[in-house]
């Protein structure tokens, strides 16, 4: 079984994955009149409601819960937008009198290349923007296809983004870590500090609610695109 509960490979010893009789290309739960658990990935008869080994409400998929990931996207969409164009960090020297500046991100990036710090340019880069865009496109793609026809190498590719989300999610607030840091440590008093900016609590959100649209996101749906038979040529 996999991790979404909804591949069956065995149950018991009585179902196994491609068996004769479900009519099928894949044996999944909801073939085999069963429903897993999202929280331990167990599969119980679609009858209970309660998951026995961890207690969680056994819930059927259904597309319409599909609304809080657009709901939570939309959210992280919206907060991503200022996180790029206002200040991240805000940098004053000597209490302002020898001047203070002020960088977005991509000011950052730019920056960090002028002073030949290639690879902490890259990282913030790939971390700060190239991560968080992807994000968003995988997350669309999956909610617009979720439950949608499928061949089962479409249904594994679908898997395959959605674990790849996940994965990534841990090092979206890389940013958010770097100013937190930098504010803690370089605080000498009337020589020089540094202030975190609007930005930084944009793309604290941003992130936030991008993670939680993921988790709203029922992978459970990928396996419900399948056709009901395999094809005959």
């Amino acid at each position: 079984m996999s991790a979404t509960g909804e591949n069956v490979t065995e149950n018991n010893g009585l179902l196994t994955e491609g068996g004769a009789g479900h009519g099928g290309p894949v044996m999944t739960a909801h073939r085999a009149g069963l429903v897993g658990c999202r929280g331990c990935g167990r599969v119980w008869p679609e009858a209970e409601t309660i998951c026995q080994r961890c207690g969680n409400t056994l819930v059927l998929p259904d597309r319409r819960g599909l609304g809080a990931v657009w709901a939570w996207l939309a959210a992280g969409l919206i907060f991503y937008i200022p996180a790029n164009l206002f200040p991240m960090l805000k940098t004053s020297t000597l209490g302002g009198l020898h001047g203070s500046s002020e960088a977005t991100i991509l000011g950052g990036v730019v920056e960090l290349i002028h002073y030949n710090s290639y690879g902490v340019a890259a990282v913030v880069f790939i971390a700060s923007i190239v991560v968080p865009i992807s994000k968003f496109i995988a997350i669309i793609w999956l909610a617009r296809v979720a439950g949608r026809p499928a061949t089962v190498r479409d249904a594994h590719r679908r898997l395959h983004v959605y674990e790849v989300v996940e994965f990534i999610g841990r090092w979206s607030m890389i940013d958010v870590f770097v100013v937190a840091i930098l504010s803690a440590l370089v605080q000498l008093g009337f020589v020089a500090s540094i202030h975190p900016g609007p930005a930084a609590v944009s793309f604290a959100l941003s992130v936030a609610f991008t993670m939680l649209s993921a988790q709203s996101f029922d992978p459970r749906l990928i396996w419900r695109g399948l056709p009901l038979r395999s094809s005959k040529e």
